[in-house]
């Protein structure tokens, strides 16, 4: 006979839980300020490249239904040592990301969508690598649409372009990303 365990019941509840109630009141109940007016300006930068605002708002759905079972998962120690692993290399890659969007932005003709696409490609790898073990087929392809969809060689483009409003957007999502390097959330 094979035995039920209460904690493992409860963890795929608030998992299940969580991400049917995904939305941007979540996301805003669940992190700070800076992290929700980064996504706030993610959705605007895809709504403004997808001309839909159905697609971008699935895309910054699955960002946090993604993010909400991830933080669930470390909550409730599930992550094993070589899995805590993956988990620094991920957030290091993050980081060299975060740094390197700011420094495209920063300093004018340096930007290479290729060098973005790599690292969000990088990233994207690593993510789907700690959690395989822990999510359904269906949120890894979840960690796929949103790695893909902001990996995007043209959006990557047209945001690091001269137009607006994809300039007043980078500003803002790059500033958010410099609070997030400086206080060490990131």
């Amino acid at each position: 006979m094979e035995s039920i365990s209460s904690k493992d019941l409860a963890m795929k509840a608030q998992k299940k839980i969580l991400s049917r109630l995904a939305n941007k009141s979540l996301a805003q109940l669940l992190i700070d300020d800076t992290s929700a007016e980064i996504l706030d300006e993610l959705y605007r930068v895809s709504k403004e490249f997808t001309g839909s605002r159905a697609e971008s708002q699935k895309v910054l759905k699955n960002l946090v239904k993604v993010a909400v079972k991830i933080g669930v998962l470390f909550r409730h120690r599930q992550f094993s040592e070589s899995e805590l692993g993956l988990a620094g290399e991920f957030r290091r890659k993050l980081r060299q990301g975060a740094m390197t969007a700011i420094s495209f932005h920063e300093v004018a003709f340096t930007f290479e969508a290729p060098v973005l696409t790599a690292l969000l490609r990088d990233s994207r790898d690593l993510l789907l690598r700690l959690v395989e073990g822990h999510l359904t087929a269906k949120s890894l392809g979840r960690v796929r649409h949103v790695f893909d969809h902001f990996g995007d060689g043209q959006l990557l483009g047209r945001l690091y372009g001269e137009q607006d409003p994809y300039r007043a957007h980078l500003q803002k999502i790059c500033d958010g990303l410099g609070k997030l390097l400086e206080d060490g959330t990131l």
